[in-house]
């Protein structure tokens, strides 16, 4: 399994368009980028490969690393830097297989397996295929399984890709409180991509704060959406994963935390 992370960043990315605060000026001169976000999992011995959210930033993503046209797409929520990529498939694809869950959401009456459908009727060469939520399906050659995490007011779901001795788990975007039916799913991972929008401290920044305090006070969850770096760290340890990048990074994080380990940049790519 080749891993590829065509976009580490969360819905603005990094460098932010029109700002100039010490983060973003610190990317532009290192010339670092965090994209929207988009994970490129290619199975080794089929030659097959999935595209993991589909980033309105795809085709700077594909024109500038060295990886393939996917195979098939899986979508884990509606939300536009996860979603909107979809529209470079015209031209592009003959055919191309999107793979999203079938569970309807309260909030918008849909799956978004049916969002997909309805917003993208227009391009013949998709096609739409809703899966359910904890069921292990096949794709390009891996199991693969949506899992459920909080994102509210949106369902959203991780995502765990399987191969021959190799296991990827993706939070999706996710505050700290996942379902431990969907921590059993995601845990022992050979590599796992975990949501960490900000530091725990730029909590004191939002107009909620923070929530799922660790027992020191510590916020892993920043506002009610996305994980804390704190949160995504202590998240690692309770699955026990062999290696954590993070990602879904903003440029809240001060320039000199910005850019070290264990936050993920664009281009970053791993063989399990």
């Amino acid at each position: 399994m080749e891993v590829t992370l065509l976009g580490t960043g969360d819905t603005t990315g990094t460098p932010t368009v029109g700002c100039g605060c010490d983060t973003c000026t610190a990317a532009r001169e290192k010339d670092i980028e965090r994209s929207r976000f988009s994970v490129h999992v290619r199975n080794e011995k089929s030659g097959k490969s999935l595209l993991v959210d589909v980033s309105p930033d795809f085709r700077q993503q594909f024109l500038g690393r060295d990886v393939s046209l996917p195979d098939a797409a899986l979508v884990t929520h509606i939300h536009f830097d996860h979603l909107d990529g979809l529209g470079n498939a015209f031209r592009l694809f003959s055919e191309l297989p999107v793979f999203a869950a079938s569970e309807t959401d309260s909030k918008t009456g849909e799956s978004v397996a049916d969002t997909v459908s309805r917003k993208y009727d227009y391009l013949d060469a998709l096609s739409v295929r809703p899966r359910a939520p904890l069921e292990p399906f096949e794709v390009c050659g891996f199991s693969v399984t949506l899992v459920p995490v909080p994102h509210p007011p949106l369902v959203c779901y991780g995502v765990v890709i399987e191969g021959e001795d190799a296991k990827l788990s993706i939070t999706g975007d996710t505050n700290y409180a996942i379902p431990d039916e969907s921590r059993e799913k995601l845990a022992d991972p050979d590599l796992l991509l975990a949501d960490a929008i900000a530091p725990a401290k730029f909590c004191e920044q939002h107009p909620l704060g923070g929530d799922h305090h660790d027992s020191r006070g510590v916020p892993r969850t920043f506002g009610t959406k996305h994980m804390t770096r704190e949160g995504a760290l202590s998240l690692a340890d309770e699955l026990d994963a062999t290696e954590t990048r993070l990602v879904h990074v903003s440029h809240f994080f001060p320039a000199e935390e910005a850019f070290a380990e264990p936050l993920a940049v664009d281009g970053e790519r791993y063989v399990l």
